[in-house]
């Protein structure tokens, strides 16, 4: 019977993979086989990720790439198809978060949440999207948040809400649009799970309230606790599932 859920060999583009879920999710596709690409800002931390992910012996290229940019992400993209020939998975996780109420926040600020979370990932997805319809196929995960579908009392984060509220929304049209390629589009939305993105509001003094009323579980996730929906939505287990969000919050938005 065909492993429904094999990726060997396939290319998968990580983006915002220098730390975090993004090096995390880079490392899992590598683990099942997969050929990654890895962007973001940071260079010099590109370099220690690649490092773990060759340990899995698979090829591994980095590239240095800013998604609020979008002529360095056409150029990422070309450097991926001359390297490559094709790209079969994207995971398009590069994001940004803060802290700010609403009534103080500046213009900069709200501008430079949306040209990273709203902005980049509909950059990346349309450059990586043209070359998925050139080959008739591909596999797209957008990352959201529960913060996507439910506004927090005790946290400020108005503008990383509306944001992550975008990335649904894009999943959807997406997922529309390119299902006559045999592209499929998802989104994972998960809960509070420990990164340096989210580090600012783990250690705001409002934060165990929040997880002990809103998370049945009581935690925030293990980094290990994503791989199983990445490597589903990455695979042909998922060939009949498209425009979907996957909320993985320890039964947050159960309530």
């Amino acid at each position: 019977m065909k492993n429904l859920f094999d990726i060997k060999g396939k290319v998968a583009l990580v983006t915002g993979a220098s730390s975090g879920l993004g090096a995390r999710f880079a490392k899992a596709l590598a683990m099942h086989g997969a050929n990654v690409v890895l962007a973001a800002r940071r260079a010099e931390l590109l370099e220690e990720v690649k490092k773990d992910v060759e340990v899995f012996g698979v090829k591994c290229l980095a590239i240095k790439c800013d998604v609020g940019n979008s002529d360095e992400i056409s150029s990422m993209v070309n450097q991926v198809k001359a390297q490559f020939g094709r790209i079969d998975i994207l995971v398009n996780n590069a994001g940004t978060s803060g802290l700010s109420a609403a009534e103080t926040q500046s213009d900069e600020q709200w501008e430079a949440m949306m040209r990273i979370n709203v902005n980049g990932a509909y950059y990346v997805a349309r450059e990586v999207g043209r070359i998925m319809i050139e080959q008739q196929y591909g596999k797209i995960i957008n990352l959201a948040s529960v913060c996507s579908a439910y506004a927090l009392p005790d946290l400020a984060l108005s503008a990383y809400t509306t944001s992550k509220g975008a990335v649904l929304m894009l999943t959807k049209s997406l997922a529309v649009e390119w299902a006559k390629h045999n592209i499929t589009t998802n989104c994972i939305a998960p809960g509070f799970f420990r990164s340096e993105m989210t580090e600012p509001t783990l250690k705001d003094p409002g934060f165990p309230t929040t997880i002990k009323t809103r998370c049945p579980m009581n935690r925030i996730g293990n980094e290990d606790e994503l791989d199983g929906a990445l490597i589903y939505f990455a695979s042909d287990a998922s060939s009949y599932t498209t425009g979907q969000i996957l909320f993985i919050d320890g039964g947050w938005t159960s309530i």
